[in-house]
């Protein structure tokens, strides 16, 4: 099982769009997929019709109860390989209960394993916030990847996110390796390709040498949660996602000769 962290400390940049673009292209090579929603916003448990009202079973069940069980709270999706934990606007509360609740930190690794062998890839989709939910994706993760937009401000999110990565992996002493994805590229303006290059430039090979440009075909994330079909990459923005696939799983590949 691979885990990896969907996650940047700036909202907008496209990481519920970049989780289930992954996973299905994961689950499209034959992977079996866990997608889980750890952002009280819901966007991808709505993206799978799941009504915010009555709250579902979902990620919070497993900060609940210290032994929940993984498998009753996934839900199928209608595409072959992918699964997926749903969010409830409760998990807003988890931070104020941390304070007086311990042992919260490793929730998600240790639910992953008493219950994640079903799985070739977990993928969390984290909240746009350093706290617990994503403390928790951070600890349990194999890799992290921030999607950027490439716009100017977007880099002082991506800076203060890399020391948040570096900052884990020294406590959590084991390597935590991060893949940035430049998103919502507009090739066309000067502001957009300066940004992708000084990119590039200040983070060097973390950095994905190619961009997933804008697409409304994925904007409104309805061709990425429709059953996969034989034209399994519409449109150019699906298309780069497949790319950063690519590139991510053999970078994985990489990490884990390393690491034998």
């Amino acid at each position: 099982m691979r885990v990896w962290a969907i996650a940047n400390q700036k909202g907008g940049v496209g990481k519920t769009t970049t989780t289930l673009a992954l996973g299905r292209g994961l689950a499209m090579r034959g992977q079996r997929v866990l997608l889980m929603d750890l952002d009280p916003h819901s966007s991808l448990t709505r993206a799978f019709g799941v009504p915010a009202e009555p709250a579902p079973a979902g990620v919070l069940d497993l900060f609940d109860q210290a032994a929940a069980e993984l498998a009753p709270l996934v839900r199928g999706t209608g595409i072959e390989n992918l699964s997926f934990v749903a969010a409830q606007t409760a998990l807003a509360t988890l931070e104020r209960r941390s304070a007086t609740q311990p042992g919260l930190g490793l929730a998600l690794a240790n639910a992953l394993a008493r219950g994640g062998q079903d799985y070739d890839y977990v993928l969390f989709d984290c909240p746009p916030t350093l706290g617990l939910l994503m403390v928790n994706a951070l600890a349990a993760a194999d890799r992290v990847i921030i999607p950027t937009q490439t716009e100017p401000l977007a880099l002082h999110g991506l800076n203060g996110m890399c020391r948040t990565v570096d900052m884990i992996e020294r406590s959590r002493r084991r390597p935590l390796p991060a893949s940035v994805l430049p998103t919502l590229h507009d090739k066309r303006t000067r502001t957009g390709n300066d940004t992708l290059r000084q990119m590039q430039e200040t983070h060097g090979d973390r950095v994905w040498d190619d961009a997933i440009p804008n697409d409304t075909r994925i904007c409104s994330v309805d061709e990425l949660v429709k059953p996969l079909s034989a034209s399994q990459y519409p449109g150019r923005g699906l298309s780069a996602y497949r790319r950063a696939l690519d590139w991510l799983l053999s970078s994985d590949r990489v990490q884990m000769e390393q690491a034998a």
